[in-house]
Parts: structure tokens; C-alpha cells; sequence
């Protein structure tokens, strides 16, 4: 869609397409306008002059007038030398569709924007990422769920980190135990020196993002191509207090995990197993963890000979007598013997 819009369309905000301006135009007067309006005007969306309204995606709301405005001159800034006659046109344009929006409700300042914004679409999203990073002074939070992350994630978003990294920016990040497998996150690290801290956890909640807890970013679907930009105030400071109450049980990257207190079983079998009492499926445990499916049922087989149980329910009453229904705990065990086990017994 972004390629035939580019060429139906070849414009800027400043100045639409007349199907572009009628749709805009209706969307501001009205508040929203139904998704199907917009499919011959694909450049309103690519401009970001509408996109999904977050309580119903059949539906587009349009971004403010001011933001608008706000937007255009931040990029012309560096050539407004060149283009006083451009900056003048869109100025003019936004103030009209200002007037128009002023009949139906006050627009919300520009230096804040929305309470909840939608991103539609990778570009959008690491648009929006490159602006919070800029406008970012003193702390990042992140949240990063599944396993070993790939060089080519961690790249991605390199040139922000360092970008925060010459500002005196500090970052904490919050990642599964598995990442501590990883060579690219230790290498990643290890470039960004003090500049973050790492700790990690059996399991995180889901992609999170927070700029001088002020504005997050959250996913919006399940692959990622679509996330919320969050500046309520409240939401944000309840997704700070999610942050900083996980931190405090993660462990530090350069700390070891704590010993199960049991020989022969891991601090992750002992994940496992907490999980599989609770009734969870195969699947289920992996993407918790962040391994893959196979890692682990290989790890249930060996927590299942360590236990000497011969079946699933078995395994069950054995997780429960060696005490491992529950969490991992931050430090070992106390002296535990294994069922019928007789020589297996706590170190």
C-alpha cells in the first residue's frame, strides 16, 4: 500500500490531494471517520494525518491539526532558509483545518499529543521511536520478553542507544535468564558500557518501552506491527510501578542464578517445573521462558529422570513433594531430598 500511495499521491501534508482533503477535512469536523473512506486516499495514513481510533480499528481518528503543524516544521527546520514560502503554505493549511476542528471540540496541545496514539505499520513505530529517543534526557526503561535476542534486533536499535548514551541518558532493560546465552546482547552491552544495567528473570511481561516516564510504547498485536504510544499519565506511571516492582526480583546480568538447592536439577528445570504445576502446556512454559518448544519438553524429560517419574502425573506428584511448585526463589533451598531418590539429595 505504502508503494501505490507514494505514486497516486505524490504530496506532502502541507498540501493535499483533493480526495486527500476532503476525507481529512471530514475527519476532523466529525472526530473520526469509518476505515473504508480512507482506501482511496492511502496518503492520509503513510502521513499519519489519520490513523485506527484505539476503542474500535474499523474506524480512523484524525491527528490534531497542531500536532500536524508541529511535525511539518520540525522537519523543515533545517531548510526553512531555502523554504519560507513552503513553511508559510503549511501554516496557512493548518491553521484552516484548526478553525474547522475548533467547531466541534478544543484540540489537544501540541506539545502533548494524544493520551493514546495507535502506530500503524514498522515505519510509524520507529518513527515514533526516533522522536522519543531525541526528546529523551534522562532514563529508559525497557522490558525485552523471549530468549536469546538476534544480532540483527539489538543493531536495530543501536543507533538510539548510543545516540542516548552521548546525552548521559542511563538505561535499565529487564530480560529473560535465557538472554544471558546470547554473545550479541553481551557484545551489545559491553559497547554500551555503564550506560546500562541488565538484570534478567525467568519470565517478563510482554515489549515495553518507557522514555523519562513519560511517554511508553507498548505492542498492539501479537506480531508486532502495530503499538500504542502511551502518554497518560496515569497509565504511564502504573506501567513505572510495573517496571521498577519486577526489577527489584530480577537478578543482575553479571550475577549468577541462584542454586536450586536440589542436585541435578537447574534453576530453569525449576521454572519448568513451577509452571507445569500450575497445569500449563508444553507450549505454553516455552514462550513464558523464551525457549523453544523443543528445549523444553528436553528439559522436563531429564527433570522427569531426576525425579524418577514415569509419566506426566507421576511428575506432578513428584514436583510437588521436592517442593518445586513454586517460584524460584533468590536464594537456595533448604535441604531437600528428592523422592525415591535415596542418594539424591540437596547440596
Amino acid at each position: 500500500m505504502a508503494g501505490h500511495g507514494a505514486e497516486q499521491h505524490p504530496h506532502g501534508a502541507d498540501r493535499l490531494c483533493e480526495a486527500g482533503d476532503r476525507v481529512y477535512s471530514r475527519a476532523v469536523r466529525r472526530g473520526r471517520v469509518p476505515r473504508r473512506d480512507a482506501d482511496p486516499v492511502p496518503c492520509l495514513l503513510e502521513l499519519a494525518l489519520l490513523h485506527p481510533d484505539p476503542d474500535d480499528m474499523d474506524w480512523l481518528v484524525p491527528t490534531s491539526p497542531q500536532e500536524v503543524m508541529t511535525r511539518l516544521l520540525r522537519g523543515m527546520r533545517d531548510e526553512v532558509s531555502a523554504s519560507q514560502r513552503r513553511v508559510g503554505s503549511a501554516v496557512a493549511a493548518v491553521e484552516w483545518y484548526a478553525g474547522l476542528g475548533r467547531q466541534v471540540r478544543p484540540a489537544a496541545p501540541a506539545a502533548e499529543g494524544p493520551a493514546i496514539r495507535v502506530l500503524d505499520g514498522l515505519a510509524r513505530i520507529q518513527a515514533a521511536m526516533d522522536e522519543a529517543t531525541q526528546a529523551c534526557t534522562a532514563e529508559v526503561l525497557t522490558v525485552q520478553p523471549g530468549g536469546i535476542r538476534r544480532e540483527a534486533e539489538l543493531s536495530e536499535g543501536l543507533h538510539r542507544a548510543l545516540a542516548l548514551r552521548g546525552r548521559g541518558v542511563r538505561m535499565r532493560d529487564l530480560y529473560t535468564h535465557v538472554a544471558r546465552h546470547g554473545q550479541g546482547l553481551l557484545t551489545y552491552l559491553e559497547l554500551m558500557g555503564d550506560a546500562v544495567e541488565a538484570r534478567t528473570l525467568d519470565e517478563v511481561i510482554d515489549r515495553l518501552i518507557l522514555f523519562d516516564r513519560t511517554v511508553a510504547f507498548i505492542p498492539a498485536n501479537s506480531d508486532r506491527t502495530m503499538a500504542l504510544e502511551l502518554r497518560h499519565p496515569a497509565i504511564v506511571a502504573y506501567l513505572v510501578t510495573v517496571f521498577d516492582r519486577l526489577w527489584r526480583l530480577a537478578i543482575p546480568l553479571k550475577a549468577p542464578l541462584p542454586d536450586t538447592g536440589i542436585e541435578g536439577i537447574s534453576h530453569r528445570e525449576q521454572s519448568i517445573a513451577a509452571l507445569l504445576a500450575e497445569g500449563h502446556q508444553d507450549a505454553v512454559i516455552a514462550e513464558r521462558l523464551g525457549i523453544s518448544v523443543r528445549t523444553c519438553r528436553a528439559h522436563i524429560a531429564r527433570l522427569s529422570e531426576t525425579l524418577g517419574a514415569a509419566s506426566r502425573t507421576q511428575l506432578g506428584v513428584r514436583i510437588a513433594q521436592a517442593g518445586l511448585d513454586g517460584p524460584p526463589s533468590s536464594a537456595a533451598s533448604p535441604s531437600l531430598s528428592v523422592p525415591d531418590q535415596g542418594s539424591r539429595t540437596a547440596r
